[in-house]
């Protein structure tokens, strides 16, 4: 119920669809209270709508009774700057920026990595 997926109880997973099922892959993870919860790319597939679902549900992970800490591997940046307390992000393995999100996000070697775009990188030649 919590998850809200009690009336899909009686369903095969398989008939269910995709943002239901992520749903419930959700729920059998935390049957077995997790003090720590390794979430990769959960956002995957889905819509805008769900994706904000998604965020609600894994920002009140923590907080709940049984509550565990959240390891987030994901390239959705608006799930990972929304739920995200520290970020730490990777160029092909290598620690490029680490630290909140409101300096991950304005980090020129993030940016770089990920949009491509040319902005000088300390340290580079143009």
């Amino acid at each position: 119920a919590e998850l809200g997926i009690d009336k899909h109880a009686d369903a095969a997973p398989g008939t269910l669809p995709y943002a239901v099922r992520k749903r419930v892959a959700l729920a059998r993870a935390l049957i077995a209270r997790p003090r720590l919860l390794l979430l990769d790319e959960p956002a995957g597939g889905l819509g805008a709508d769900d994706v904000a679902e998604l965020a609600d549900l894994v920002r009140a992970l923590p907080d709940r009774a049984d509550g565990c800490a959240v390891l987030l591997v994901e390239h959705h940046m608006d799930l990972v700057m929304s739920v995200c307390h520290d970020l730490v992000v990777l160029d092909f393995g290598k620690v490029i920026a680490a630290g909140a999100p409101e300096s991950i996000r304005d980090d020129p070697r993030v940016t770089e990595a990920y949009l491509g775009a040319d902005v000088p990188v300390e340290g580079s030649t143009p």
